[in-house]
């Protein structure tokens, strides 16, 4: 059987542009995976690790008008977000460096022997050692900061872990323009190539998770194709860790005194919010709960003309182009749903922004559990209710998220409830702030309760390092035979406890 033709598309006219390459065999992946594998030994050197994650940051920043004229081209999101992309993912490549250079990242925890305890406690010497080869998910959505050169990516060479990349089909021409450069950045730093190898192909991405040296896998799309593979993941001889971020509605509650205060400034953040990016930020507030009434409606109004005023826009492709009309056609015909602005084709390649109004009293009859879902791409649904017992009940109704906000006044009487009704349903919860926007830090966390992500780590972040380490504890162990981390001395000088 010949093998299949992996294309680059335009987003913008649905046409191929050309063939990048063909879609990985099983014994393609299994070569791609144990050559990865044979790297392991080389990546332990730290300092190397290090050198190359600065060197591919440097490469892509010099590569940089050649990888946004390919992500524009594959994307169609436009050279000046892309340039902001790059500088995301070159500044998580650094970051990931100076976690590498600085150590703490290996926990080390030393017990020295005490005769005296109950029982006798003996030399115990912990540190966190690299899964081995991880797989790698691409994300449609951003093509950079999420796919092969990005936070997965960093993180699990960062860890030691060498990475098998399933490139994401809306991109393949960038995928493998990154991939070069970080191979190219490998052999600078004195490593192999292959402790970054990319393949192409959906069965290729089943192939990857089912194979017995694979360690762990990140991945970042749709709930249905992560949870394929969480499946697949887990249905192994051996199971692996699965990190994967699905879906997340990303909740907002504005409450009555934020809406009497500054009703015109929410509703044109919110606005701003939902139609960044043409709706496709997995933080996009997709469901906010507002308050019935006046103050109510002129946050709807200015929501209303921020949004009227939006261009039409290209999505990343026309599947998703489809899912996009179908999922607000079928939203809007839902009881009590109303459209201010409707969402909806805004030309052969195009869509409109639109805002969908219900009731909460009609959410709460039953019958809508479709608003209470992810709909990707330009569109939130504005929920009015009249009382507080109201939130409280859509709340309860909600899935995981990886965000959850809250719009309130100052010394605003229900926000400290309504944030500790917040706090459980996402990973990160904002406070008079907008979702799409995750700033790459040690205190960040980007994830959340499951269908947001299917573990409880960051994709995002110092800690995302984590996912591909695991303990080990050395006991009464000579010292010539342990790490250097771990001997008395620090010769390492790594941070202990």
């Amino acid at each position: 059987m010949a093998a299949e033709p992996v294309w680059s598309v335009d987003p913008r006219t649905g046409k191929p542009r050309e063939q990048v390459a063909v879609e990985a065999t099983a014994d393609e992946i299994d070569g791609a995976v144990r050559a990865a594998a044979a790297t392991r030994e080389a990546l332990a050197d730290r300092t190397a690790r290090a050198a190359l994650l600065r060197t591919a940051a440097d490469l892509l920043d010099e590569a940089a008008p050649q990888v946004i004229e390919a992500a524009d081209a594959e994307t169609a999101l436009g050279p000046v977000r892309l340039t902001g992309e790059l500088a995301r993912t070159t500044a998580q490549l650094r970051a990931f460096a100076d976690v590498v250079d600085e150590g703490s990242f290996l926990d080390v925890r030393i017990d020295l022997p005490d005769p005296t305890t109950t029982p006798p406690r003996p030399d115990l010497r912990r540190w966190k050692i690299p899964l081995g080869v991880v797989a790698v998910y691409a994300a449609s959505n951003f093509p950079l900061a999420f796919s092969v050169p990005g936070g997965d990516t960093a993180s699990a060479l960062a860890a030691g872990c060498p990475v098998v990349i399933k490139a994401h089909p809306d991109h393949p021409a960038t995928s493998e323009l990154c991939a070069s450069l970080l191979r190219r950045a490998a052999s600078k730093a004195g490593l192999p190539e292959d402790v970054v190898v990319l393949v192409h192909g959906f069965d290729a991405g089943v192939e990857l998770v089912r194979h017995p040296l694979v360690a762990a896998a990140g991945f970042t799309g749709s709930v249905r194709g992560g949870r394929a593979l969480f499946d697949a993941a887990a249905a192994r001889p051996v199971p692996i860790p699965f990190h994967g971020e699905l879906g997340s509605l990303n909740p907002v509650v504005i409450t009555g005194a934020a809406a009497e205060e500054r009703a015109a400034e929410i509703g044109a953040g919110l606005a701003a919010s939902v139609t960044m990016g043409q709706g496709q930020f997995c933080t996009k507030p997709g469901f906010v709960l507002a308050p019935a009434g006046e103050a109510g409606d002129r946050f709807v109004s200015a929501l209303t003309d921020a949004v009227s005023q939006t261009e039409p826009g290209v999505m990343l492709d026309h599947r998703m182009r489809g899912a996009f009309l179908t999922g607000t056609t079928e939203r809007a015909e839902l009881t009590g749903v109303a459209a201010p602005v409707t969402p909806g084709a805004g030309g052969e390649h195009t869509v409109n922004a639109g805002i969908l109004t219900v009731d909460a009293g009609d959410v709460l009859a039953g019958g809508h559990d479709a608003l209470l879902e992810e709909c990707f791409g330009p569109v939130t649904v504005v929920s009015r209710y009249t009382t507080r017992e109201e939130i409280t009940a859509v709340l309860a109704l909600l899935p995981g998220n990886l965000t959850a906000t809250l719009q309130m006044a100052d010394e605003d009487p229900e926000a400290a409830s309504l944030l500790a009704e917040l706090t459980p349903l996402a990973g990160r919860v904002l406070v008079n702030g907008w979702p799409t926007g995750v700033a790459v830090a040690a205190a960040q966390h980007h994830g959340g309760p499951y269908p947001a992500t299917t573990s409880t780590s960051t994709s995002v972040g110092a800690t995302a390092i984590e996912r591909w380490l695991r303990p080990v504890t050395y006991q009464s162990t000579p010292q010539h035979l342990l790490p250097p981390e771990l001997r008395d001395g620090n010769p390492l000088d790594v941070p202990r406890r």
